[in-house]
Formats: C-alpha cells, structure tokens, sequence
C-alpha cells in the first residue's frame, strides 16, 4: 500500500497541511436535486484545499434500486477486482453491476478501476445476523482481505464519490451533474496526517453512514482499538475512518440518539461535568466512563448523514469552525458563510453552533429539522 500512496501523491510527501473544507446541504421534504449548488459551494472554498482529495456523499441517489445495498468498489488492478467479485458473489445475489461512469478528461490523479454493485445478501446465509450487520462484517472482510480491493460505499440508496484532486474536479470525473439527491454531503483536502491516495478521501462510509471531517483525531489508536472489539478494521489509514464506524456502532446497533451519541464523542469536560446537579452529573459521568475509549480528542468538526438525516458537530471547546444556515425547509452547514451565501440567497438564518452540540436535520417524514 505504501507504494500505491505515494503513486497517488503529486507531491511527493507524507504530510502536506492546509485546511479542509466541509459543505452539506439538506432539503428535509425531500426533494431532489443537482450538484450545481454542492459543487459550487465546495469550490468556493478552494484556497483551502491542496488538490489531494475531494469527495461527495449523495442521498436519495438511486431510486430505482433503493432496497439493494449499493456498493462502489475501488480496484487498485485487474487482479484485485478478480478476487473482489468472487467474495461478493459467493456473500450477494448481485441484482446490477458496471463500471462506473466516468469523464477520463477530468484532472484527478491516477484513478483506480472502479465498480459499482446493487446487492442483497444471498438468502439462507443471515444465520441469526441483521442483514445490516451482515453486509458490515461483509464489507470489513472485503478491506481488510482482498489485497487491492476497497468497498468505499455500502448503503442503500446512497453513494459515495471520491477522489485524489480538487472537489470540483472530482464532480466532473464522476460525472455528478447526471445525479440528484435529497442531501449532499461535501469534503475538499486531504487527512492531515496520512498520504493521498483514493481510499483516504472524504467521505468515508460504512453501509448509509457517511462522515467528513476538518481536523485531526489525536485518540485515533485508542478509538481503533475499541471498534476493533465490535468487528469493525480501519483499513482506509486515516484518522477520519472512526468516525464514521464509532456513529453506526452507537446509533445504529446500540440504537443511541445523536444527541446522545454527540455527548460521548464530544462530551463535556469533567470540571463542567462537576459543576453540574446530581442527576445529570450522574448522567455524563456514566457515559464519559462507559465510553471513554469513543471519546474524539482533538481539534474536529464534522459533517455526518444517513437516511433522511444529516448532522454537524465540532468539538468541545470548537478548535475548527462551522456554520449552519437554514433557507425554507433546507439546512446548509459549512466551514465557511460565504460558500452558503454564495448558493443560497435567502438565507432565513445563520448561527455558529456550539461546541459539542449537534445540529441536526430530519427529513420530514422522520420527525423534521431540529
């Protein structure tokens, strides 16, 4: 891998800083639309990138196949994707599949072969597993056995799109104009500590969990190895992969609301913790010792989704910015007002979110915006 990463980075070097740029958007009746808006406002925020990586997270994407899981696998060869499509025939009954379209014009750097599948598990091997739970242990052994093989997107209805280039750049390659979605989730950059190659951009995925993110996880190694106990393997060498695993452990398996998943990846320190009543200090106590190996040290703030949701969140003491906006029945959230200023010109509203506080959005039949 260390040589396909250093194939992947123009520059030459193991760690190029610059910031990060996060944008998302949401139409909570869920209502579809293009990637003009997302595009735009991703590119708005250039200056903070430096063309290693740019990714793009779209829900409500393939209507059509909507109660399949969507795979998009990356292959770094012909071998690889020879050993990919054994294990998923032998786990899937593969309803589609192709290549995904392309613009080979685009200036994205060294991309690999990539497919896409719409899969359903292959009836009689669920034993007593959730088909959810199913199609995770699926997809970790995939990454994590199939040498040259990334299963970069799993969810229903859903579809990750990402890159080595500049985000706008890697909208064109992917041909993202031809799509619509309901939400848009968006990531200029690259993982502060890590080379550029396809796996490591932004989002990063595991089945309709997406996460981006700007900022560096200083706990990584004991965040790891706490999902590690849970069957879940880091294998994109990134910081930001957690994330994404430690949201679909807590909310999805361990059935926790976001604000309360919010409060043991960000939660308050113990000084406030101290001051609080009897009650409540009990409360996060519990959960600050319980979870403490799920705890994000570091400076972050993130854009998460899933079915019919989407949520920003930065750290406690909120070392990266974000800012959120709501336009009608849309919420924006981003790292910068101007690129939501520059999409949106009625704006009802902007704030800049507390610390450890999720912003939240529900599509409307799912409990509205909040």
């Amino acid at each position: 891998m260390k040589n396909l990463q250093c194939v992947n980075n123009p520059y030459g070097d193991d760690k190029v800083i610059d910031a990060c740029s996060l944008f998302g958007v949401m139409d909570t009746t869920g209502r579809r639309f293009s990637s003009r808006d997302p595009v735009k406002a991703i590119a708005n925020m250039h200056e903070r990138g430096n063309g290693l990586g740019g990714g793009f997270a779209v829900y409500g994407l393939y209507p059509e196949y909507e109660d399949y899981h969507a795979f998009h696998v990356m292959y770094m060869s012909k071998d690889a994707k020879e050993r990919g499509d054994r294990l998923i025939a032998a786990a899937f009954d593969v309803i589609y599949d192709e290549e995904v379209p392309v613009d080979p014009t685009a200036k994205v750097w060294n991309p690999p072969i990539l497919w896409r599948y719409f899969l359903e598990p292959v009836k009689g091997k669920l034993d007593e597993r959730t088909p959810d739970d199913y199609v995770m242990q699926h997809v970790t052994r995939l990454n994590a056995e199939t040498d040259g093989a990334f299963v970069f997107s799993s969810g229903k209805d859903m579809g990750i799109f990402k890159g080595v280039g500049f985000p706008e750049d890697v909208a064109q390659y992917f041909r993202l104009e031809e799509y619509e979605g309901y939400l848009w989730v968006c990531h200029g950059r690259f993982p502060t500590n890590t080379p550029g190659w396809w796996g490591g951009a932004h989002p990063f995925n595991m089945l309709d969990w997406s996460v981006v993110h700007n900022g560096e996880l200083s706990s990584y190694g004991i965040n790891r190895r706490y999902l590690e106990m849970y069957g879940y393997r880091c294998t994109m060498q990134t910081d930001t992969e957690v994330l994404a695993y430690a949201l679909d452990l807590l909310m999805r398996r361990q059935g926790l609301s976001i604000e309360v998943a919010a409060k043991i990846l960000a939660p308050p320190l113990w000084t406030e913790i101290d001051a609080m009543n009897g009650k409540e200090r009990a409360g996060y106590s519990y959960l600050r010792q319980c979870y403490s190996s799920l705890l994000m040290n570091g400076p972050f703030s993130i854009i998460a989704a899933h079915t019919g949701e989407m949520i920003g969140l930065t750290d406690r003491v909120k070392l990266r910015p974000l800012t959120a906006a709501t336009a009608g029945d849309v919420l924006y959230l981003s790292s910068e007002e101007a690129a939501i200023r520059l999409v949106s010109s009625g704006v009802d509203k902007v704030w800049s979110p507390r610390g450890g506080e999720p912003v939240v959005a529900r599509l409307r039949s799912a409990g509205g915006p909040s």
